[in-house]
């Protein structure tokens, strides 16, 4: 018991102290947990706790991560996504391995080593790159849903290598290994020993059991538990529902996170997926924190400085030759931009299924074991490299910003009384809604990527920095009537309206603001048509709430507007008083 109390403390003390650091000095969480589970390997081996050990306990926050994903999922919306799930995912499984195992057998290994080193180290980090697309809030993006359908695909291609590994053992291998087959398979095993026929349909039919479970039983057995009232059931019912899951799958010898990825879609539409998701987040997190601590306490220091050259190299060639297979795909299946950025360099690592997969082989007698060894320190240098893989995409991102900044401007042969500076969120809703009243507009843009895709849907749209002068006389600043500022840059917006309102006073500037400080600096440099970005909105959900409470409609709308008018008399009696030459903190104001 006083080992288990002195493991938690350890690793939570050591989460407490990095990653808030880590994440502060914009590294990533998953980063900072691999750094504290460095930094505490050598107490690990001083007290001799199994790491090992600990790390099978924390793959279940990898078999969690699935299961909340494919809540997400509605099978119709899978159904959708299924081009990119065979084509982007099963053609990078393929090229990589075959690549890989190519060169795997130039340095000398085995036909049958090679290709078993080509299936392991084809396989990405499932836990990592997920995490990190979502604190980057990159999931919903294109080259974010076309990772995460590699991701599955790859999750679900373990189980076909998990069925040709034994078939690539090596005798020469095996005259070497003392331990007897019997101790090599597991201890429960629902298909071991059982001909290939009888695995397939013991496998299909766990399988079936666990859509048809999640279709017909769930519903009643979680309306069951809730008429308890005590949340501390439901956490368990929800709980038990995925480690029962996982133990089906691995009693069938199949990947307990595809079993409840699969379960996670089928409940994806049950009236309790918000409850179920809500009681299994934190236990996620948390196993996930400790899943990314074991791979970095699990790194054999003695073996990495030893070969330490040899290591990097691999670790290298292998993110290069990832690297250059996604960004083939990547222009096979249409990403662009910072779509593509994501998808060549968010999957360019070993992933955490290559330990499964390495610990396999060797019990296979495929793989020697100093080879086994050797491979994942390359595995593991990948993942801890991934965070830094991120980094260079946000400082790829900040020179391609750059650089579109610097491109020559469109000419802009037609002009219009209504320019509209920025197509993002706040300029596309008013660009679609003046011209579905038929007014004619011109809408500038210094996103090239994303002009190119407007100008698909038939869209006139042009290329340029609104902020520069040259662009805007090329607009018609002179002839216009309404210049709207729409971007979302406060320095861009300030610099827009100063050289609007200074030098053409009879356009009428209307202008978006960050929040009310920002107000106060655009009422100083002229423009009195301004609107805070989220303030409206606000005003709206706070109307609603009158509503829901029983306020009748009007008395909601004349209790709003009246908060509306106390809050502008108090900007417009504030704003005179603004003297940009005072510093002022930062201010996160509404």
């Amino acid at each position: 018991m006083s080992e288990i109390f002195l493991i938690a403390s350890l690793f939570l003390i050591s989460s407490i102290l990095i990653v808030p650091l880590a994440t502060r000095l914009k590294l990533g969480s998953v980063l900072g947990y691999i750094i504290a589970g460095i930094i505490i390997a050598p107490l690990l081996r001083v007290f001799e706790l199994n790491v090992t050990s600990i790390q099978h306990f924390a793959e279940f926050g990898v078999v969690m991560m699935l299961f909340l994903v494919g809540l997400e999922l509605e099978p119709k919306v899978l159904w959708k996504m299924r081009h990119k799930l065979i084509g982007l995912g099963g053609l990078q499984v393929a090229l990589t391995s075959i690549l890989v195992t190519l060169c795997a057998m130039s340095l000398g290994f085995t036909w049958k080593i090679s290709v078993a080193i080509g299936f392991i180290l084809s396989l990405s980090s499932t836990a990592i790159v997920l995490q990190t697309l979502s604190e980057k809030n990159l999931m919903k993006t294109e080259g974010g849903q076309s990772t995460f359908s590699v991701l599955l695909f790859q999750d679900i291609a373990v189980i076909p290598m998990l069925a040709f590994i034994p078939l690539l053992a090596s005798t020469a291998i095996q005259e070497h290994h003392d331990i007897s087959r019997e101790t090599a398979h597991h201890s429960l095993s629902l298909v071991a020993g059982l001909p290939l026929w009888q695995q397939t349909i013991m496998t299909l039919g766990a399988i079936v059991c666990v859509i048809v479970g999640g279709s017909l039983l769930a519903r009643p057995l979680f309306r069951y538990v809730a008429s308890a009232k005590l949340r501390e059931v439901l956490v368990a019912t929800a709980l038990l529902l995925v480690v029962g899951i996982a133990l089906l799958m691995t009693l069938v010898e199949l990947s307990p996170a595809l079993g409840t990825f699969i379960a996670g879609v089928v409940l994806a539409n049950n009236e309790y997926r918000h409850e179920i998701e809500s009681d299994l987040e934190p236990f996620k997190g948390l196993l996930l924190g400790l899943f990314f601590m074991t791979v970095g306490a699990s790194i054999d220091f003695h073996l990495l400085l030893g070969n330490f050259t040899k290591v990097m190299l691999l670790t290298f060639a292998i993110i290069a030759i990832k690297g250059f297979v996604l960004f083939v795909l990547s222009i096979l299946f249409q990403l662009r931009g910072r779509d593509r950025r994501i998808f060549s360099l968010g999957l360019a690592q070993a992933g955490e299924f290559g330990f499964v997969l390495l610990a396999f082989a060797v019990s296979n007698d495929v793989l020697p074991s100093q080879l086994a060894d050797l491979l994942l320190l390359v595995v593991a240098m990948s993942m801890i490299l991934t965070p830094g893989l991120f980094i260079v995409l946000d400082l790829m991102d900040k020179f391609s910003r750059s650089v579109s900044e610097n491109k020559e401007a469109d000419d802009i042969e037609e002009h219009a009384n209504i320019i509209i500076a920025g197509h993002g969120r706040v300029g596309g809703v008013i660009a679609n809604m003046l011209r579905s009243l038929g007014l004619p507009i011109t809408v500038l843009d210094h996103s090239y990527s994303h002009l190119e895709n407007l100008r698909k849907f038939g869209l006139k749209v042009y290329y340029g920095d609104a902020s520069r002068p040259e662009l805007l006389h090329s607009a018609g600043i002179e002839q216009a009537k309404i210049l709207i500022v729409a971007i979302d840059n406060r320095e861009k917006i300030n610099e827009i309206v100063t050289y609007v309102c200074k030098n053409f006073p009879h356009v009428h500037v209307i202008s978006r603001a960050v929040d009310r400080h920002h107000v106060y600096e655009l009422y100083a440099a002229g423009c009195r048509d301004i609107i805070r970005e989220t303030f409206d909105s606000s005003i709206r959900i706070g109307r609603s709430a009158l509503e829901a409470l029983g306020y009748h409609p009007f008395e909601a709308e004349r209790k709003s507007r009246k908060f509306v008018s106390f809050d502008q008399s108090i900007l417009i009696e504030l704003a005179p008083l603004y003297n940009p030459e005072i510093p002022t903190h930062e201010n996160k104001d509404y």
